[in-house]
């Protein structure tokens, strides 16, 4: 029975050459065969969580995309990236791989942006990128929001302009030293008042006006309007210019009247000077005149 095995079996049997001893995994059947050996289990390759798949990748970008724009561009909070990962995970062909969580998405978007951005700055010379994510991504983090429509400025404006004059008006009063005749400013400040007034229907009615018409009316309106804000600045530009020349004239009178008092004061520094040099002058004459008459008294006793 021994000399009946195979010689590509020899090599797996124990013992001395004289007693050869057959593997315990083999079975001793009829002509000396034996049973054939029972294969390893296959080892799974462990799963690598960092390791995206193109479809994995798509229906990310797409569930965050439209969360995305949904939210002005903004952040996305834990729930926005719950439902990120869910929309991942209920793909189609996604139960062949494990389940992805919110914090592997927010993850793989930070490495999509930055991929973007060094694609970006890759293929600044050229007119296309090779990236099938470049496009979309472009679309989502390159393009800017378009930007807010600016408000005309209405025709009714110089209703605001009369506010002005009383905050100059103190501003100026603060900021001189001098008294400021107030009549004078009452009076500029009522005619700033009168005028606006004016202004003010005038534009009111060229508003009531352009609103009844359309088309080239409206234009029309609006240029009366531009018309009217230009006509109350150059008369609010009078009205300060007034105001300074009433300020230079009233300084110039402040310097003129400093100018008399100084000069006052130096005549009536110099006139008490000159009796205070006439009253020693009398004094020393009249001391001079007691010691005269003292010496000749004592000359005449001495005779």
């Amino acid at each position: 029975m021994d000399s009946a095995l195979p010689k590509s079996l020899s090599h797996i049997c124990t013992g001395n050459n004289n007693n050869p001893r057959p593997h315990p995994n083999l079975g001793t059947g009829p002509m000396g065969r034996e049973a054939a050996p029972t294969r390893p289990p296959i080892r799974v390759v462990p799963y690598r969580e960092d390791c995206w798949s193109e479809g994995e990748t798509s229906a990310l970008v797409d569930a965050w995309g439209d969360r995305y724009v949904e939210l002005n561009r903004g952040n996305l909070r834990q729930k926005h990236w719950q439902d990120v990962s869910d929309a991942v995970n209920s793909r189609r062909g996604a139960g062949r791989r494990p389940p992805r969580t919110d914090i592997q998405c927010k993850n793989r978007i930070d490495t999509l942006k930055k991929k973007y951005k060094v694609e970006k700055a890759r293929i600044a010379a050229r007119a296309e990128s090779q990236w099938p994510f470049f496009s979309r991504l472009d679309a989502l983090v390159g393009s800017s929001p378009p930007p807010a429509a600016t408000k005309k400025p209405s025709a009714s404006l110089p209703l605001a302009l009369p506010l002005p004059f009383h905050c100059k008006g103190s501003s100026l009063s603060a900021a001189t030293s001098f008294p400021v005749d107030s009549p004078f400013f009452r009076r500029a400040s009522a005619a700033a008042a009168k005028d606006n007034e004016g202004a003010d229907e005038e534009g009111s009615g060229s508003l009531s006006r352009s609103s009844s018409r359309s088309g080239t009316g409206w234009k029309r309106g609006e240029g009366n309007g531009i018309r009217e804000l230009a006509r109350a600045i150059m008369g609010f530009a009078e009205i300060y210019e007034r105001v300074e020349e009433a300020k230079q004239r009233q300084m110039m009178e402040l310097e003129e009247q400093r100018m008399e008092f100084v000069k006052a004061l130096e005549l009536q520094k110099m006139e008490i000077i000159v009796d205070s040099q006439v009253q020693l002058a009398k004094i020393k004459r009249s001391r001079q005149s007691h010691a005269g008459e003292r010496s000749d008294l004592f000359f005449i006793l001495l005779q």
